[in-house]
C-alpha cells in the first residue's frame, strides 16, 4: 500500500515539475500590446471579468500594472448600491485618471449587478485601450432600447424592508431556537437622512450539563431612529434615539436620546476616497431595570454625552479604517467607556501585502449589572451580562504571491478556489 501511495505521489510530482518547466504560454497571455491591468476589488467576480474583457493583461502586482483600477461601494437610500470606479494610469499612461459611477437598484439580481459593474469597467477602459494597437479589435455598439422618460417616484424616496430569520441548532446536550424579526423604513436625499429600525429577537435554550437540565429564554426588543440634516459639504446636524428592552442586559426599558453635530474634514462628496468625521452628541439615558443593580437602583435617569472620531482612506497602497469613541455619564465621570477599533491594509512591496485589524475598549459604565451572584445557568447559557473592565480583539494577515505576472486564463474545473472539491 505504501509503495502505491509513493508511486502516485512521484507521478503527480513529475507532472507538476514538467508543467513548471514549460516555456510556451498561451498566445493571449503574451499579448505585449495589451494593457497591463491591476484590479483592486474585494467583491468582484474576477472569472466573469476575465471572460467579458479578454483584451487586457491581468497582473497580480500593482507595480507591474500600466493601469490601476479600484472599486469602492456605498449603500444608496433606496437599498441599492453605488459603485465607484477610479482609474489611475501608470507607466506610459501616467497622469490619465478617470472616475465612473454605477448605481444598482435594490431589486436587481446579482447577475444584473455583476453585468452592470462589468460594463462600467469596459467603458472606463476604452480611453486607455484606444491608445494601444488593441483598439482595432474593439467594436462599440448600442442596442437602442433605452428611451428618455420622466420617472415619478410614488414612494417619495421611502424604502421599507421586512425581514424574518428563524434559526435552530440541535445537539445531544444543546437545543436552541431563535426567532429574529425586523422592520426598517428609510428615506435618503441629499438634504435629509431618515432611518427607522425595529427588531425583535427571541431565543429559547435548553442545555444538559452534569445530569442537570437548564432551560431559559432571552428576549430583546429594539427601536432606533436617526434624523440627519445636511448643512453644506462639511457639516451635519441630527439626533439619534434608541429604545430597547433586554433580559440579557437587565433592561426593562431604556431610552437614549442624543442630539448631535458632525463635521467632516473632507467634503462628503469625497467619501469614497477619504473621510475624517468628528461627531459630538449630548443627551440623556432613561433606564428601568428588571432587577436591582449592583448600584442598588431599579430605575434612574442620567445625562450622557459622547464623541466619535472616524478616519477612512482608500488608496492604491491600501486602506485605513480607524474609529475612536468615548462616552460617559455627566453626573459621574468615573462611569465611562472608551473604544478604539481599526484595520489597516498595506501593500509592502511586489507581491507582499500586510493587514491588521483589532479593537480595544476600556469599560466602566455597566450600570445595569444585576446585584448578587449569578446562577450556573445564567453563566452557562449566557443569560445575563457579566462584569468586565476591558475588551480586546484582533488579528493579522500576511500574504505573499509570486510567479507569472500574467493570469488571463479562466479554468473553473473542480471549483474556483484553492481548496480541492469535496464529494
Amino acid at each position: 500500500m505504501e509503495r502505491q501511495i509513493y508511486l502516485i505521489f512521484a507521478f503527480t510530482l513529475t507532472i507538476v515539475v514538467l508543467k513548471a518547466q514549460e516555456t510556451t504560454e498561451p498566445q493571449d497571455s503574451l499579448r505585449k500590446n495589451a494593457i497591463k491591468l491591476f484590479i483592486d476589488c474585494d467583491y468582484c467576480d474576477m472569472n466573469h471579468i476575465r471572460r467579458e474583457i479578454p483584451y487586457v493583461n491581468y497582473v497580480r502586482d500593482i507595480k507591474e500594472a500600466q493601469l490601476y483600477l479600484r472599486e469602492t461601494r456605498q449603500n444608496t437610500g433606496s437599498g441599492g448600491r453605488e459603485y465607484s470606479y477610479f482609474f489611475f494610469g501608470q507607466d506610459k499612461f501616467v497622469g490619465l485618471k478617470d472616475t465612473l459611477v454605477y448605481i444598482s437598484r435594490p431589486d436587481d439580481t446579482r447577475e444584473h449587478q455583476r453585468q452592470g459593474r462589468t460594463n462600467m469597467i469596459k467603458m472606463g477602459l476604452m480611453r486607455y485601450v484606444a491608445r494601444t494597437p488593441i483598439h482595432k479589435e474593439i467594436i462599440i455598439s448600442h442596442d437602442g432600447k433605452q428611451q428618455q422618460e420622466e420617472v415619478i417616484d410614488k414612494w417619495n424616496n421611502w424604502v421599507f424592508e421586512l425581514e424574518t430569520r428563524p434559526r435552530f441548532e440541535w445537539e445531544e446536550t444543546l437545543k436552541e431556537y431563535t426567532f429574529w424579526n425586523s422592520f426598517n423604513a428609510n428615506k435618503v436625499t441629499p438634504e435629509w437622512k431618515l432611518e427607522f429600525d425595529f427588531s425583535h429577537r427571541y431565543t429559547k435554550t435548553k442545555y444538559i450539563y452534569d445530569d442537570s437540565t437548564y432551560a431559559a429564554t432571552k428576549i430583546q426588543v429594539q427601536f432606533e431612529n436617526l434624523i440627519v440634516k445636511s448643512l453644506g459639504p462639511h457639516w451635519s446636524v441630527g439626533a439619534k434615539t434608541e429604545l430597547q428592552t433586554s433580559t440579557f442586559n437587565n433592561c426593562k426599558f431604556q431610552a437614549e436620546i442624543f442630539p448631535s453635530i458632525e463635521y467632516n474634514l473632507f467634503p462628503y462628496s469625497e467619501s469614497t476616497h477619504h473621510q475624517l468625521r468628528f461627531l459630538y452628541g449630548i443627551g440623556a439615558s432613561l433606564n428601568q431595570y428588571n432587577d436591582t443593580t449592583i448600584y442598588e437602583k431599579i430605575k434612574e435617569n442620567l445625562p450622557k454625552h459622547q464623541l466619535q472620531i472616524a478616519y477612512e482612506v482608500q488608496e492604491k497602497w491600501g486602506g485605513i479604517n480607524v474609529s475612536l469613541e468615548g462616552s460617559n455619564y455627566l453626573n459621574d465621570f468615573s462611569k465611562y467607556r472608551l473604544e478604539l477599533d481599526g484595520s489597516i491594509s498595506i501593500r509592502i512591496l511586489k507581491g507582499l501585502s500586510f493587514s491588521i485589524r483589532g479593537g480595544v475598549a476600556k469599560i466602566s459604565d455597566q450600570l445595569s449589572l444585576v446585584a448578587g451572584d449569578l446562577s450556573e445557568a445564567d453563566i452557562l447559557l449566557q443569560l445575563q451580562e457579566l462584569a468586565t473592565a476591558y475588551r480586546i480583539d484582533g488579528g493579522i494577515t500576511l500574504t505573499y504571491t509570486f510567479g507569472s505576472i500574467f493570469n488571463n486564463i479562466v479554468n473553473p474545473r473542480f471549483g474556483n478556489g484553492r481548496r480541492m472539491m469535496r464529494f
